[in-house]
């Protein structure tokens, strides 16, 4: 065995040339290589001083496997291989192309009885129990699934609208109207309306420390709902938020008259965007305040309805986004702290005349639905 070995030593004998001797001390001295570099050039070094792969060991705390490899690059393919790092060899993929399309089919698939979702366990499962595979790790369906861009825990929402050539029109006149330079004889103002929970808690909150979040119990006490009507003049910076314990005809008809009355008084006529709703409609007004009030009410009114499944179109939407995230999301108990925090906002709002900056225009929204129009409706 002593004598294979010395065979062996002598095949893989390592001789240094001038050269290369000066740029492996180099390398050793300088110490602004990789540590794995480093290693390398020390053990050629020592090789090259006629150590033994033993001794070498010993001295450099390296496996013997290690040094046996870098003579072996050195003698085979130069110094320069001998010190690089090698591309680790590509594992074989644990399914082939066809076990694979069955794992994409499988996750696209519903899911099976009892569960909302494919889990990586139940791919797993099944992948085994349809003798797909003989077996498989969870951790590699996920890789699979991230390879394939399969999120099957994920759900995304939206409502489709039917894009007819009415859907069209209404959506080109709204942008239209958002597209106007701010007039004050004729102001723009988005409405819309929104549901809230009164939520309070059932003990008391612990406020944050360093290293500790806010903490509050799960637990809480309904004390009804109210309802939020927003008005935004998108242009000016302006907004007024109505808390209402209800979303009926009259609500509606008081907003309205506000918007006239006390808003822009000075006002020709006040340009408003909202939805179709069945309370918003002149008959409303008549409900609430008679004929004659509201045919005053509505002289100095012009609605504008977006189209049926374009919330997304009123700049109303966008402010109710804003209050939301700003204020209302946390538990608020009763009707007055509702009021009251609403209220904060709105005015520090106002303040600051704070503008929503609309940029989708009637050529973003021709280039969207492009396949929807027609030769007639673009004329």
């Amino acid at each position: 065995m002593v004598a294979g070995k010395m065979v062996a030593m002598k095949k893989h004998e390592i001789v240094l040339l001038p050269n290369e001797k000066k740029k492996l001390k180099a390398i050793v001295s300088t110490g602004q290589n990789k540590a794995a570099v480093i290693r390398r050039a020390h053990i050629l070094l020592k090789a090259d001083e006629g150590k033994t792969d033993a001794e070498i060991s010993k001295m450099l705390y390296v496996s013997e496997q290690t040094i046996r490899r870098t003579r072996l690059r050195y003698v085979a393919e130069g110094l320069q291989v001998a010190l690089e790092d090698q591309p680790h060899p590509k594992l074989a993929p644990k399914l082939n192309e066809q076990q694979e399309a069955r794992l994409v089919a499988l996750t696209c698939s519903a899911p099976p009885a009892g569960r909302a979702r494919w889990t990586l366990e139940l791919l797993q499962r099944r992948l085994i129990q349809d003798g797909i595979v003989s077996g498989i790790a969870p951790e590699t369906v996920r890789l699979l699934l991230k390879k394939n861009k399969l999120k099957p825990w994920l759900v995304k929402s939206w409502c489709i609208p039917e894009v007819t050539a009415e859907f069209l029109r209404k959506m080109e006149h709204i942008l239209g109207l958002y597209a106007l330079p701010d007039d004050l004889s004729h102001p723009l103002v988005c409405f819309d309306e929104k549901s809230i929970q009164l939520l309070a808690q059932t003990r008391a909150v612990m406020g944050c420390k360093p290293g500790k979040a806010t903490r509050q119990d799960h637990e809480y006490k309904r004390n009804g709902t109210r309802n939020l009507f927003m008005l935004v003049a998108p242009k000016r910076g302006e907004r007024a938020v109505f808390v209402t314990n209800h979303r009926t005809k009259i609500d509606f008809a008081q907003v309205m008259r506000y918007v006239v009355d006390v808003m822009y008084p000075e006002a020709e006529y006040i340009n408003l965007v909202m939805d179709n709703l069945n309370t918003h409609h002149y008959h409303s007004l008549v409900e609430a305040f008679g004929k004659q009030e509201a045919d005053r009410i509505m002289s100095r009114l012009r609605f504008h309805f977006t189209p049926t499944h374009a919330s997304w179109l009123n700049m109303a939407e966008v402010e109710l986004s804003v209050l939301s995230g700003q204020c209302l999301s946390r538990r608020i108990a009763d009707d007055w702290a509702l009021r009251f925090e609403i209220a904060s906002w709105e005015n520090a709002r106002n303040e600051r005349k704070a503008q929503i900056c609309w940029k989708f225009t009637t050529d973003d929204a021709r280039k969207v639905f492009k396949q929807y129009y027609s030769t007639s409706l673009e004329s």
